[in-house]
Protein backbone atom coordinates (compact mmCIF):
# COMPACT_ATOMS: atom_id res chain seq x y z
CA UNK A 1 0.00 0.00 0.00
CA UNK A 2 1.45 3.02 -1.00
CA UNK A 3 0.55 6.46 0.74
CA UNK A 4 -2.05 7.32 -1.89
CA UNK A 5 -3.38 3.93 -1.30
CA UNK A 6 -3.85 5.22 2.16
CA UNK A 7 -5.02 8.74 1.27
CA UNK A 8 -7.91 7.13 -0.82
CA UNK A 9 -8.87 4.76 2.25
CA UNK A 10 -8.53 7.27 4.74
CA UNK A 11 -11.15 9.49 2.18
CA UNK A 12 -13.29 6.90 1.77
CA UNK A 13 -13.52 5.60 5.67
CA UNK A 14 -13.67 9.44 6.95
CA UNK A 15 -15.93 10.79 4.39
CA UNK A 16 -13.62 13.40 3.62
CA UNK A 17 -12.16 14.25 0.14
CA UNK A 18 -8.86 13.10 -0.66
CA UNK A 19 -7.24 16.85 -0.22
CA UNK A 20 -8.64 16.83 3.54
CA UNK A 21 -7.05 13.07 4.51
CA UNK A 22 -3.41 14.16 2.65
CA UNK A 23 -3.18 17.27 4.53
CA UNK A 24 -4.20 15.32 7.66
CA UNK A 25 -2.09 12.21 7.03
CA UNK A 26 0.69 14.75 6.92
CA UNK A 27 -0.25 16.41 9.84
CA UNK A 28 -0.59 13.35 11.56
CA UNK A 29 3.71 12.24 10.00
CA UNK A 30 5.13 15.72 10.72
CA UNK A 31 4.04 15.26 14.29
CA UNK A 32 5.09 11.80 15.20
CA UNK A 33 8.26 13.04 13.37
CA UNK A 34 8.80 16.04 15.51
CA UNK A 35 8.34 14.43 18.68
CA UNK A 36 10.76 11.37 17.76
CA UNK A 37 13.44 14.11 17.28
CA UNK A 38 12.62 15.57 20.62
CA UNK A 39 13.59 11.98 21.84
CA UNK A 40 10.08 11.05 23.03
CA UNK A 41 7.73 8.46 22.04
CA UNK A 42 4.59 8.15 20.75
CA UNK A 43 2.15 6.22 21.59
CA UNK A 44 -1.03 5.33 20.04
CA UNK A 45 -3.30 2.76 21.92
CA UNK A 46 -3.87 -0.48 20.42
CA UNK A 47 -1.72 0.43 17.32
CA UNK A 48 2.06 0.84 18.74
CA UNK A 49 4.60 2.91 20.18
CA UNK A 50 7.14 4.57 18.13
CA UNK A 51 10.48 5.66 19.41
CA UNK A 52 14.22 6.35 19.11
CA UNK A 53 16.55 3.38 19.59
CA UNK A 54 20.36 4.27 19.99
CA UNK A 55 22.65 2.33 17.40
CA UNK A 56 26.64 2.08 18.83
CA UNK A 57 29.39 2.96 16.84
CA UNK A 58 31.07 -0.14 15.12
CA UNK A 59 33.62 -1.17 12.89
CA UNK A 60 32.33 -2.28 9.37
CA UNK A 61 33.66 -3.23 5.93
CA UNK A 62 33.65 -1.56 3.01
CA UNK A 63 31.51 -3.66 0.33
CA UNK A 64 33.93 -2.03 -2.86
CA UNK A 65 37.06 -3.12 -0.90
CA UNK A 66 36.44 -5.85 1.82
CA UNK A 67 40.32 -5.90 3.25
CA UNK A 68 39.49 -2.16 4.13
CA UNK A 69 37.74 -1.46 7.63
CA UNK A 70 35.32 1.84 7.98
CA UNK A 71 33.95 3.11 11.11
CA UNK A 72 30.37 3.90 11.33
CA UNK A 73 29.51 6.47 13.84
CA UNK A 74 26.89 6.38 16.54
CA UNK A 75 23.44 7.80 15.58
CA UNK A 76 19.68 7.56 16.39
CA UNK A 77 17.62 5.49 14.46
CA UNK A 78 13.29 5.22 14.39
CA UNK A 79 12.12 2.28 15.94
CA UNK A 80 7.93 0.72 15.93
CA UNK A 81 6.97 -1.80 18.64
CA UNK A 82 3.23 -3.19 17.35
CA UNK A 83 0.88 -2.93 20.16
CA UNK A 84 -1.16 -6.27 21.33
CA UNK A 85 -4.12 -5.48 19.21
CA UNK A 86 -2.01 -4.73 16.04
CA UNK A 87 -0.88 -7.98 16.62
CA UNK A 88 -3.90 -10.33 17.68
CA UNK A 89 -5.18 -8.45 14.13
CA UNK A 90 -2.40 -9.33 11.97
CA UNK A 91 -2.13 -13.11 13.42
Amino acid sequence: MTKQDLVTAIAAAAGVTKKTANVSLDAILSSITKELKKGKNVTITGFGTFRISKRAARTGVNPRNPSQKIKIPAMNIPAFKAGKSLKDAVR
